[in-house]
């Protein structure tokens, strides 16, 4: 059995979980048996709506082997401090990935490391085969925890944009952001809008990706310091980079959009873990 633990929730949204789904359907087609762990229910069904089937919720890094057995293999993407964990897992089961968090990042226990440079996507998901729709769509992520939309309301009402709603946000946190954007789209929809938008502006790097592989034209508005990919990839893939809430530059980026450098994403070889299967 292999688990993939996808550390998510409220302040951390549910990138590493949309690309943990997508190494699990693609290891499932193979034949091998898998599981997501993930922090909370949201982030299961979240899963479950992308693909990823079933489910089991843990509280953290640290209780990955209270599901996982001795033999078992694991991958194991997140950013927490393992206490000391990691070398029991390394000891115990039969295959340790572990997603690098940064350059420095390095392999401690003889673990397999997955760089910063690797995308994973869903490539049967994220295709360019829908038509697009003549918006612009703001994705910032899977949660607002610290309400940056509301708090820059007046950078966002300078655009005709639409507003992919994340997974954690609120109903009453929703009356407030209808004020400021054209349409809301609910977060059960994600695939879909993404999917036919013909510009993303979006906040996540995985959404970034993604919404390249259907053909969109993508800015990723940088105002987040977690980093689950490295920032290079954008521009060589054709992707813009605004850093904060720079109207000018957005204006700019939306008006030049068209001239983006058409590029097909090198997607992460999943025979570099099935091999190991």
């Amino acid at each position: 059995m292999l688990y993939y633990y996808a550390h998510s929730g409220h302040k951390f949204g549910l990138e590493r979980v949309r690309r943990g789904v997508a190494i699990l359907k693609n290891l499932r087609s193979k034949g091998f048996e898998v599981q997501l762990l993930v922090n909370d229910f949201r982030a299961g069904l979240s899963a479950k709506d992308w693909g990823g089937e079933e489910y089991v919720t843990i509280e953290t890094i640290q209780d990955i082997d209270a599901i996982a057995m001795v033999g078992d293999s694991i991958i194991i993407d997140s950013p927490e401090d393992d206490h000391g964990r990691l070398v029991k897992y390394c000891s115990d089961f039969k295959n340790v990935w572990r997603f690098s968090e940064n350059e420095e990042d390095k392999t401690i226990y003889n673990e397999k490391m997955i760089t910063q440079d690797n995308i994973i996507i869903d490539e049967e998901t994220y295709s360019m085969d829908s038509k697009k729709e003549d918006r612009v769509l703001y994705f910032l992520g899977d949660s607002d925890y610290d309400k940056l939309i509301l708090n820059n309301s007046t950078f966002f009402e300078k655009f005709n944009m639409d507003l992919l709603l994340g997974g954690y946000f609120f109903v009453k946190y929703e009356n407030d952001l209808e004020k400021i954007f054209d349409t809301l789209f609910e977060s059960e929809d994600y695939v879909e809008v993404l999917s036919k938008a013909k510009i993303v502006v979006t906040s996540s790097m995985q959404t970034a990706f993604e919404a390249k592989s259907c053909g969109a034209r993508v800015i990723y508005l940088n105002i987040d310091k977690n980093s689950i990919y490295d920032n290079s990839l954008f521009r060589e893939y054709g992707i813009s980079i605004i850093d904060g809430f720079d109207e000018n530059s957005l204006k700019e980026a939306i008006n030049n959009c068209d001239n983006t450098i058409e590029k097909k994403i090198n997607i992460y070889d999943i025979e570099e873990i099935s091999s190991f299967l």
